[in-house]
């Protein structure tokens, strides 16, 4: 037997607690993932500003960043992220690259702009670097992706 759709929401209408039911349930089988997100900040001279993180074993170095609290906003992270981190306030432009890592993890990074200059550093940080992308040291991947696309795109707005 083949239920229409016309029955499905006349049903919905009539019952619309049933609908909320079924979302929960429905999104209890779906996967559940951790997001974090990294900004990628370019000074006047083009280098990238990387930071030595204590928690990472290897590379130690890498962009700053964090991970999303529940309920919040990838762009309201970046920039919550950058001020702790680095005392760093910072408009937060567009997505340059966007990754499912191991797990259910998803990582995004932003293009960033700030005027002011770096702060005081957080008990997550040892150190903070301006670097040119093409002496960067040792860091992940993702990390080189991210600066690679947020080149690409600067070059395309100039």
């Amino acid at each position: 037997m083949v239920i229409s759709k016309w029955r499905i929401a006349a049903t919905i209408r009539r019952f619309p607690l049933l609908l909320g039911i079924f979302h929960k349930l429905w999104r209890f089988t779906r996967p559940h993932f951790s997001a974090g997100v990294i900004g990628v900040l370019f000074n006047s001279l083009g280098e990238v500003l990387v930071v030595e993180h204590v928690y990472h074993a290897t590379p130690r170095w890498g962009l700053p960043g964090g991970y999303m609290d529940r309920g919040e906003d990838p762009q309201t992270t970046i920039a919550r992220e950058l001020r702790e981190e680095l005392e760093l306030s910072v408009e937060v432009g567009p997505v340059v690259a966007l990754e499912r890592a191991e797990g259910n993890h998803l990582d995004i990074a932003f293009l960033c702009h700030s005027d002011g200059s770096v702060g005081h550093l957080c008990e997550e940080l040892l150190d903070y670097r301006w670097v040119s992308p093409d002496q960067l040291p040792e860091i992940r991947r993702f990390h080189r992706k991210a600066i690679s696309e947020a080149l690409a795109l600067a070059d395309m707005k100039v």
